[in-house]
């Protein structure tokens, strides 16, 4: 590492990039972390100041319209007389006629209060319960918190329901209530809503996209707005003064308002960043940050254009146009720095030998590709040779001397066919003639076991195919389909048909035999070089070869067995315009 400092010079691009960075960026950073650090620090409090006090004149709104509530609640319990009523009756005809009367008053009087949605009255002598709503809860909501107030009249004293912070918080269910209930004499009465309802709509606090305002209860248990709680992993210590921050992967900083009539607080918790937005000083400097950078910036632009970016310019332009297949491209030596020097000279080094080695190979892949179609055209199944001399041998033992001519005539067509080794595509027309040559040589060998027909419309005769790409599954078929027990028919189509919007080739060269085996159709699927069972090679690897170097992957070969059986093999080419006789 030492060696490396030591080596390095005024010109080399290390030094002049530090150098550059750190005159760019280090005043300007360290700035900017004073600035925000003191800004933080000076301004968070009053901030969570400002926060409070919008908290508490929403808090101040939602108290008084509780206050309220709890003036009629005891004006009701020491004045009312239909209460009164209620509780003295004797006779059940008394006792459902005061509790109309109590009905009608309270449905009127409910009218005027819009902090609360209902007002209950509990008889538990009669285990009666009566409420009056707003809003008419769900049956079964409403089946939860009249079981829960039966059971916690239980506990209430007779004086309950007096002192200054009379509205408790409760957990029902899985919702939060506060709830005023009161004893008069047999009788309780009381009222209560639903933390949710009780928010009111906190226009005036802007608490950022993922902040929000809820309740939560003296014991830090959040009443409302749960999501938001857990999303962020917060923790309201709503104990200590001021405010608190508080999340496990944002910071939150949380403000509360504790209630002066219940047990509960209202709480924003506004996002970290949303406090940047009111730091006046922050913002100041954020001002002068563009006329900073209308000196800085052009500067530093100028300062990496000249050592770094017209250099990386000429480079990325010579390998430009070496992808758009100039090898001629060399970049000009210009005064730069070292690397840049040694990375030119380096480049133009080797785009020279790339162009000789690129040559070279580009001579020995035809070469290559030459000598193997050939070879692989000529590659001749010595079987069918031997078996076509023992055809002519038992037609000359039975003096069929026209069939002894006809067999010889198909034989010569054969080898001439085969022999013509120059030749990489020919035409559709001779293809399907030397196919058509072929199968009568195998009809002969087979009499009556073997049929062909051929369907190619005249119109595409005249274009090119490589060749024996047909004749070479009609052979597979001959080898593996044809049998002495039953007859086979072969059958050969060719059309003109489009793929991906092109027009291509399609040749269609079917059986009536048993079809192909689930293991030769996976093999034939991987492309693997499959050997038959006396070792052989069978050909469809070689016109997987062929294709592949004729076509360079554009062509397409596919295997299948047909739904009443019998072997499928496809074969789609691309249409040459080009051709080699």
């Amino acid at each position: 590492m030492l060696r490396q400092f030591r080596n390095v010079t005024v010109k080399s691009l290390k030094v002049k990039l530090i150098f550059g960075v750190l005159v760019l960026t280090v005043p300007l950073i360290a700035a900017l972390i004073y600035n925000n650090m003191y800004a933080i620090k000076v301004v968070r409090n009053q901030v969570a100041d400002s926060y409070k006090n919008m908290l508490s004149l929403y808090m101040n709104q939602i108290d008084s319209g509780l206050g309220d509530v709890d003036q009629y609640i005891s004006g009701m319990v020491g004045f009312n007389m239909l209460l009164f009523d209620l509780e003295s009756a004797d006779t059940e005809e008394d006792y459902y006629r005061a509790k109309i009367m109590l009905y009608n008053q309270l449905k009127q009087d409910l009218t005027l209060f819009k902090t609360i949605n209902t007002f209950f009255v509990y008889a538990p002598e009669r285990e009666d319960f009566m409420e009056v709503q707003h809003v008419v809860d769900e049956y079964e909501e409403s089946e939860r918190i009249h079981r829960y107030l039966k059971e916690s009249a239980l506990s209430l004293p007779d004086n309950g329901g007096f002192e200054m912070r009379s509205w408790k918080a409760h957990l029902i269910g899985d919702d939060y209530y506060v709830i005023h209930m009161v004893k008069s004499g047999s009788v309780y009465f009381g009222a209560w809503e639903k933390a949710d309802r009780l928010k009111v709509s906190l226009s005036l606090i802007h608490l950022g996209e993922r902040g929000g305002s809820l309740f939560a209860s003296d014991a830090g248990e959040a009443m409302t707005n749960h999501e938001l709680i857990a999303e962020g992993d917060i923790h309201l210590d709503l104990e200590k003064t001021g405010y608190t921050l508080s999340g496990q992967h944002e910071q939150f900083l949380i403000v509360g308002e504790p209630s002066a009539r219940g047990d509960f607080s209202l709480v924003a918790v506004i996002p970290d960043e949303q406090i940047l937005e009111n730091l006046p000083y922050f913002q100041q400097l954020v001002s002068l940050i563009p006329l900073a950078a209308v000196i800085i910036i052009p500067l530093g632009l100028y300062f990496l254009r000249q050592i770094v970016l017209l250099p990386i310019n000429r480079l990325v332009m010579a390998m430009k146009r070496i992808r758009e297949g100039n090898l001629g491209v060399r970049i000009e030596t210009s005064p730069s720095s070292e690397e840049f020097v040694m990375v030119n000279q380096t480049f133009n080094t080797m785009m020279e030998q790339i162009q000789e080695l690129r040559i070279h190979i580009y001579e020995e892949q035809l070469g290559k590709q030459r000598e193997e179609l050939q070879r692989l055209q000529l590659q001749i199944n010595p079987h069918f040779f031997l078996n076509a001399l023992n055809i002519i041998y038992h037609l000359a033992k039975v003096k069929d001397y026209e069939l002894i001519k006809e067999m010889s005539q198909s034989l010569i067509r054969y080898f001439r066919f085969m022999f013509r080794s120059d030749m990489a595509f020919v035409r559709l027309e001779d293809e399907v003639e030397h196919t058509r040559n072929y199968l009568r040589i195998q009809e002969l060998r087979f009499p009556g076991k073997l049929s062909c027909t051929i369907a190619v419309p005249d119109y595409v005769l005249h274009e090119h195919v490589p060749p024996l790409i047909i004749q070479t599954f009609a052979e597979n078929t001959i080898k593996h389909a044809v049998t002495l027990d039953e007859a086979i028919v072969l059958k050969i189509e060719a059309d003109i048909v489009e793929d991906n919007e092109k027009p291509c080739l399609k040749i269609s060269i079917s059986d009536t035999g048993v079809g192909f085996s689930a293991e030769v159709l996976e093999q034939l699927g991987s492309e693997s070089r499959l050997i038959n069972d006396q070792g052989e090679q069978i050909g469809v690897w070689n016109v997987y070869r062929r294709l592949r170097l004729l076509y360079a992957g554009q062509a397409k070969l596919s295997f299948h067995n047909a739904g009443q059986g019998g072997a499928v093999v496809t074969i789609v080419l691309p249409l040459q315009q080009e051709t080699e006789d």
